[in-house]
């Protein structure tokens, strides 16, 4: 079974740096599941927060931020590779430009590289060329990246690892009567259409990017996870034993 797992900025970034203990929680959910006999691409955010540590440039001007994408990307790497050596497996690094997905030529080569990283074992770390490509800096959070990902890489299932733990009836942030929805076979125009709200000085997503997302992957008959980033028990529970507790299902 192969999956695609992305976590989001906001569950990387903590107080201004990046959050270790929440990489090293996630890097040993990856080396749990791949101990199971699933193949794992790994879609993540948070080179921009690693950048920020080093050179604390104001992330509202977009040439900023493409530095400091610059400067975390090899930075982020550099803490999955010592994280992932603990449990002796090899990442990769593996940057897309925006048109990656925009002809047949292109997605094959992109997955004939993915294949063999596979199949030799190593785990890719995806993530869009924020340095060069504007759009996805400014606008969601490589959660559409991610979507196109699992599936033009024939991932059976796409798990998007946020700060949002689920999806609700309403925003459980006003509404204290809000009511997790824990699977969705249909998601609304209106919805798909709601105003973007991300949590984060980090974030560039939200639950609406999410919502897209799924509504990709369930018109290409795949499914999506969506769960806490923060806390992995809900994701471990679904993938390791089967157990639908918390976080929600999409699924036509």
């Amino acid at each position: 079974m192969r999956i695609v797992i992305k976590v989001g900025s906001h569950v990387l970034a903590e107080n201004g740096s990046v959050a270790k203990e929440r990489m090293l929680a996630l890097v040993e959910l990856i080396a749990d599941l791949k101990a199971d006999g699933k193949e794992i691409i790994l879609v993540s955010s948070g080179a921009v927060s690693a950048g920020y540590t080093q050179l604390p440039l104001d992330r509202s001007v977009l040439a900023n931020k493409q530095a400091l994408a610059a400067i975390g990307q090899p930075l982020l790497l550099k803490m999955y590779q010592e994280k992932f050596a603990k449990y002796n497996i090899l990442c990769s690094q593996v940057l897309f430009s925006a048109d990656v997905f925009s002809s047949t030529k292109h997605v094959n080569n992109a997955k004939v590289a993915i294949d063999t990283l596979l199949e030799n074992a190593v785990v890719p770390i995806i993530n869009e060329n924020d340095t060069v490509s504007v759009e996805e800096l400014v606008f969601g959070d490589n959660d559409r990246l991610s979507a196109h990902v699992a599936h033009y890489f024939d991932a059976s299932l796409l798990v998007i690892l946020s700060d949002i733990d689920a999806f609700y009836d309403k925003d459980p942030n006003r509404y204290e009567d809000a009511k997790r929805r824990a699977v969705v076979h249909t998601i609304l125009d209106e919805e798909l259409n709601a105003e973007h709200t991300p949590n984060n000085e980090f974030a560039t997503g939200g639950i609406v990017t999410k919502l897209q997302s799924a509504d990709f992957l369930m018109k290409h008959g795949r499914k999506m996870f969506l769960a806490s980033g923060f806390n992995l028990l809900d994701v471990r529970s679904f993938l390791l034993d089967q157990k639908h507790m918390g976080g929600t299902l999409f699924t036509s």
